[in-house]
């Protein structure tokens, strides 16, 4: 709903929950939030060359509250305001071959690709249509944590190893979870060195900058004067009841208490970042860049020695080229866009009311 910002399209992907699941999210959110318009894919249900794995313990399963019974995990749980899709997915052709079609159909070095999920579609995409390299403008990816005091976020802790063991990921103590579930995704595209250079990642380390502490929960839930929000509509309930949610999930799994952090729209503000309308500051520490590898060696495990590090990013600095890695933004800008944007929709005619 920001004003310089146009979405193509959506494709989705296993990671949160099963593909079936995250489609029907999609559809629902884009039906809550008046763009049914806009046109989605169901993707990949599976890593490259593993099984997929979930995360039911963040993002929530869906209960029988008679008999406690376990029905599905939802992927995005928390809110009962979530309206059934009234667009379904469409299925005129692959997801992959859309995403080529839409951004091909734009100017070149014009279109942005943004992940938010597991980077399975990502590298398909790439892998299959290399032109699509050189024609979009940028890859923005939430995923990865680097750790070893790149900035100052807290990471979390251990769960049951107490402040002894320094954790670098969310979903195990090496490892993001967009990258464990499918890190032969990740390394094939931070290694091609073309898609490379035009990559910027969004790990931990800034995503835990950016903590939805109970002041930004109340101006999800209000707005602000400024913004000329009319309070506590339907849409900003729903969003304030998903960051509820996802607050208690991550202060329990990771022990971080001051409030959830904000992932995925940190990758979207990337691109708002490169549009001249917007001064939304990401710091690169004067355009540093980065070589990231990752962990391929382990299984989906809840072993440890079976697990071992996989998925997790390791990154190296280069002299030119490469991922840029920001270290740090303009956390009240960012916020207020965040406030704008939900004002935007809950005016739209066609969002829930």
């Amino acid at each position: 709903h920001h004003p310089s910002l146009e979405l193509l399209g959506i494709s989705t992907v296993h990671g949160n929950a099963s593909l079936a699941q995250t489609t029907a999210n999609v559809g629902s959110i884009l039906t809550a939030i008046g763009k049914g318009d806009i046109p989605y894919y169901a993707g990949i249900a599976k890593p490259f060359c593993r099984n997929a794995v979930h995360a039911p313990d963040i993002h929530g399963v869906r209960m029988k509250s008679s008999a406690n019974q376990l029905l599905g995990e939802t992927g995005i749980d928390g809110t009962d305001l979530l309206p059934e899709a009234v667009v379904p997915p469409r299925k005129d052709m692959n997801a992959i071959l859309a995403m080529r079609h839409a951004i091909l159909a734009q100017p070149a070095g014009k279109t942005w690709l943004v992940a938010t999920g597991t980077l399975t579609n990502v590298a398909l995409l790439c892998s299959a249509f290399p032109e699509v390299v050189y024609h979009i403008k940028g890859l923005s990816v939430m995923g990865g944590a680097v750790g070893g005091g790149f900035t100052q976020a807290p990471l979390g802790r251990v769960k049951g190893e107490g402040e002894r063991l320094e954790r670098f990921g969310n979903s195990t103590p090496w490892a993001e979870f967009n990258i464990y579930c499918d890190p032969e995704a990740a390394r094939s595209i931070f290694s091609n060195k073309e898609l490379a250079d035009k990559t910027t990642l969004i790990p931990l380390d800034l995503t835990h900058q950016v903590l939805a502490t109970k002041e930004v929960q109340q101006l999800v839930l209000y707005g602000s004067s400024a913004s000329g929000g009319v309070g506590a509509s339907k849409i900003r309930h729903m969003y304030h009841d998903l960051l509820i949610f996802f607050a208690h999930t991550y202060a329990e799994v990771l022990g971080i208490t001051a409030g959830p952090p904000l992932h995925d729209p940190l990758a979207v503000a990337v691109v708002l970042s490169d549009h001249l309308s917007e001064v939304l500051l990401f710091d690169d520490r004067g355009g540093e860049r980065w070589h990231v590898d990752v962990v391929i060696d382990g299984i989906h495990s809840d072993v440890n020695e079976e697990r071992g590090q996989l998925g997790r990013t390791k990154i190296a600095k280069v002299g030119q080229g490469g991922v840029r890695i920001p270290r740090g933004l303009d956390i009240p800008m960012f916020w207020n866009v965040v406030d704008k944007c939900l004002t935007i929709a809950e005016q739209d005619p066609n969002s829930m009311k």
